[in-house]
């Protein structure tokens, strides 16, 4: 499909499900491209409604149509005396922002809120990002054949 670079802007979330056992929640998320993952930093004691405001960056190098390209942001609260919380994902299919921005050189997502689903299937919260994708330029060389930087 293409090659280039997706940045995810991950700003916040809003209203997330959860109560951690000693106190307030301390969400952070692990932002997950095909194999690839990214954890942001640990909003400490900001509850259900945290903030981040952090970039990933994701290497996109694909060339097959049929490949699903999708982005997942799993939310999870940070435990100190037993193992981390589930609190829900979010999934945003990125295939048509890949494929315009091969078209175009880039293309965005302008900042949007995406439902969070919990792990009984329901919806609750809201996370909230903005993703771009640049392509990678391709420069001829001799012979026809094209290099990618």
């Amino acid at each position: 499909m293409g090659r280039g670079v997706l940045e995810v802007l991950l700003v916040d979330a809003k209203g997330l499900a959860g109560n951690d056992f000693l106190g307030r929640l301390d969400p952070y998320v692990v932002v997950q491209y095909r194999s690839q993952e990214r954890k942001s930093s640990t909003a400490r004691d900001q509850g259900r409604n945290p903030s981040w405001n952090e970039v990933f960056k994701f290497q996109i190098n694909s060339t097959a149509a049929n490949v699903q390209h999708k982005l997942f942001l799993r939310i999870l609260d940070h435990d100190h005396l037993s193992s981390d919380d589930f609190l829900g994902e979010a999934s945003i299919n990125v295939a048509d922002l890949i494929s315009i921005g091969m078209e175009k050189g880039t293309s965005e997502l302008n900042l949007a809120r995406y439902s969070v689903v919990t792990a009984d299937n329901s919806y609750r919260g809201e996370i909230k990002v903005g993703i771009t994708f640049t392509a990678a330029k391709v420069h001829k060389l001799a012979h026809g054949f094209g290099q990618f930087f």
